[in-house]
């Protein structure tokens, strides 16, 4: 009986082989599974990750139809007594599309800094991940870890405390501590040109060269772009800076920099504005005016094909 309470008593690997913060960020993040009503669950604050309703989301709906949800998702109870997801913002999407009422979740007992790096560790394991949601993803976890370095109680602080912040992302993430911060860099663009970086329109290092930009000053490039329907290249967006951290960037300089030909740029066609007079309607905008000018070539091109057929016939 001694022998069989001895044994019973025995330090488990765990014990040996992880720290006491470890073992207490376990046991506090063990949750339990419940059904819970959709209706009661709201999505994680400034989530930075899109849901999207692709191929991908109607396999997944699909699924839930006829096995059920078969991973549950992870939930933070708040303090008003409702839920917020910390991962599977697309399980919850799906479940809604396949006529669910409740969901399948772990909920755990975690406070919101942890809620926050545990949310962005789950999303940055996804295969495509656009630049402004690695930006926004990795700002948040950063603040979260820079303010658990500054408490005292038994979370993930111990990390936080021994290592920087940064470190601990490129660590995790597999990005470089350099590329950690060209990323969170891109917090500081314009949600327009935000946009046309994630629509690959703008490449990431002149983006980041970008952020150096004022906001009034962004927003004078991207009125440029549109008028020119063009991008900046590096060197552009690196002139931009230069002349901006002199007090010198202006919507002259803007424009007289985007005019200049890059390297690699096609020949294009320009028509003057006098020859297009009274042809195109005066209150397009100059992507409108282009696309007018396209339709109308294309159906002109048309109109002298079908004019040709009827000659050879």
């Amino acid at each position: 009986m001694a022998s069989k309470s001895f044994a019973m008593n025995l330090p488990t690997l765990d014990d040996i082989f992880s720290t006491q913060e470890e073992r207490d960020l376990k046991a506090m993040t063990a949750g339990r599974v419940l059904e819970v009503p959709l209706d009661q669950i709201d999505d994680f604050p400034d989530h930075p990750f899109q849901v999207r309703l692709d191929e991908d989301m109607d396999l997944l709906v699909e699924s839930i139809k006829e096995n059920g949800l078969l991973t549950p998702v992870k939930l933070r109870k708040k303090e008003d007594g409702r839920y917020e997801i910390i991962s599977g913002h697309r399980r919850r999407k799906a479940c809604e599309l396949a006529g669910r009422d409740t969901l399948t979740a772990e909920v755990l007992e975690v406070d919101r800094d942890t809620a926050v790096i545990m949310m962005v560790d789950s999303n940055l394991q996804r295969s495509n991940i656009l630049p402004s949601e690695k930006a926004k993803s990795y700002k948040m976890k950063m603040d979260a870890l820079k303010r658990q370095g500054q408490r005292t109680d038994l979370t993930l602080s111990q990390v936080g405390t021994k290592f920087h912040s940064d470190n601990i992302i490129a660590t995790e993430s597999g990005d470089s501590r350099n590329q950690v911060w060209r990323y969170i860099r891109l917090n500081e663009l314009t949600p327009s040109l935000l946009q046309m970086v994630d629509d690959r329109k703008i490449a990431f290092t002149p983006a980041v060269e970008l952020t150096y930009l004022t906001a009034e000053q962004q927003q004078t490039l991207c009125e440029s772009i549109e008028s020119q329907a063009c991008t900046p290249s590096l060197s552009q967006a690196q002139k931009m800076k230069r002349f901006a951290q002199e007090g010198k960037l202006d919507a002259n300089v803007i424009e007289s920099i985007m005019a200049e030909e890059k390297p690699n740029q096609r020949e294009k066609i320009s028509v003057p504005m006098a020859r297009l007079q009274g042809v195109i309607p005066r209150d397009l905008s100059p992507a409108k005016a282009q696309d007018y000018i396209v339709r109308a070539v294309t159906y002109y091109a048309q109109h002298l094909a079908r004019h040709d057929k009827d000659s050879e016939r």
